[in-house]
């Protein structure tokens, strides 16, 4: 609940370089429509990608932050045309190896670690079996999670036919999702309004029927089960091809993990097989929960009619988390350590993010704008204490003070 009118203004949020991330809460401000959000049901994959350039981002209105002149959203633009400058030298002087090939190659040797894993199921050794179904957990999330983030920002190829190709398989054949989906609800809708109620504000990550212990804990274990079901749910809205491919590449990606469960790791039922599927695909589903949530909730929010410019709305709602092996290889750096820069520039590819990071965190630092950074244990502390406030109630909206 937003606090009276003449009530002391209650800043909220993480340390940001520190000073407190979050600002002053309005009354009276409800949740904005979704009017004209709707994802066309013919959306194609050619549009998938926010190419970025110098200038806002996609869907910013010509809105300036508390009635400030205009003349503070130009300067605002021009903050983000200064920045894209000074990234765009360095994108176009890296290789192809830097801009593609290293997230390419950890793709690729995540595919030949495919058939050891399932070797390793084989056996009837607990070491080796649980060696299995470690490799078989990782390889998934690294094809699902990475693969199909970058394949949904047309990342991994400069071409977009070969974009639309691997976008087909990483989001459809690995993680049975729908293409256009996807890419419209993540791409056009959390990228393009990151953090604003109703829209980007990551709110189809709550489930505030459930208890803090059930949502952080147990929950993740059913995310295996509810994605193929979300997105047979969505699969009305898209057109009937794409939902013919999308129905043939679901059905075969399930097919050929539970093939080769029955004839290379010799599972002798077809209960067994599905339960290691289940295990495999689980197995850094809390993580997964956790970095969605982790890295904009609890971060100021806004409303779509009185939201800042994109540098200043990314730097505001963005958090990164420190590094990490495991989730760094399995999702990627631009969603673990260089978020607040993948939110910025978002058709880098990992690697680029990484490469990035100096420079864009020095930029913002250098400005006086926010550069969110916390622990994994730190947020997962903060969401056990401030749950019901976080992931149960409506959020508050931010005010625009202090932007200029």
């Amino acid at each position: 609940v937003s606090p009276e009118d003449g009530d002391p203004a209650r800043p909220r949020g993480q340390q940001v370089n520190g000073e407190v991330s979050g600002t002053p809460r309005l009354r009276g401000m409800g949740d904005p429509s979704l009017r004209g959000t709707a994802a066309p049901g013919g959306s194609r994959t050619e549009a998938m990608a926010e190419d970025w350039e110098p200038g806002p981002a996609r869907g910013d209105r010509d809105v300036t932050p508390g009635g400030a002149p205009q003349r503070a959203g130009q300067q605002e633009e021009a903050l983000m045309t200064e920045l894209s400058e000074l990234v765009q030298k360095v994108v176009k002087s890296s290789s192809w190896w830097e801009r593609h090939g290293v997230d390419i190659s950890i793709l690729a040797c995540s595919f030949l670690l495919l058939p050891a894993g399932f070797l390793c199921l084989r056996s009837a050794q607990a070491i080796p079996f649980l060696a299995g179904v470690l490799t078989l957990g990782v390889v998934h999330h690294t094809l699902t999670v990475k693969g199909s983030h970058l394949a949904s920002h047309n990342a991994l190829t400069e071409s977009k036919s070969w974009g639309k190709v691997w976008a087909i398989f990483f989001i459809e054949l690995c993680s049975a999702f729908t293409v256009e989906q996807a890419t419209y609800n993540h791409v056009k809708i959390h990228h393009g309004y990151t953090n604003v109620i109703g829209l980007g504000d990551s709110s189809t990550w709550k489930l505030p029927f459930l208890n803090r212990y059930v949502y952080m804990f147990i929950a993740p274990l059913a995310v295996p089960i509810l994605t193929p079901l979300v997105a047979l749910d969505l699969l009305r809205n898209v057109e009937w091809k794409a939902a013919l491919r999308t129905l043939c590449c679901m059905f075969l990606g399930f097919y050929c993990h539970y093939w080769l469960l029955l004839h290379v790791s010799g599972f002798q039922s077809a209960w067994s097989a599905l339960l290691c599927m289940l295990l495999t695909r689980s197995l850094l589903a809390h993580p997964y929960i956790h970095v969605n949530i982790f890295q904009h909730i609890g971060l100021p929010m806004f409303a779509a009619d009185r939201k800042p410019k994109r540098i200043h709305l990314m730097s505001l709602g963005v958090l990164n988390l420190p590094r990490n092996a495991l989730l760094d290889w399995s999702f990627g750096h631009s969603l673990i350590s260089c978020h607040v820069e993948h939110h910025l520039f978002p058709s880098l590819s990992d690697n680029m993010c990484l490469k990035i990071k100096p420079i864009v965190s020095q930029y913002l630092k250098q400005r006086k704008l926010p550069y969110n950074e916390d622990t994994y244990s730190s947020r997962l502390q903060l969401f056990l204490q401030r749950y019901e406030e976080l992931m149960v109630h409506a959020p508050p909206i931010t005010e625009l003070v202090g932007i200029q």
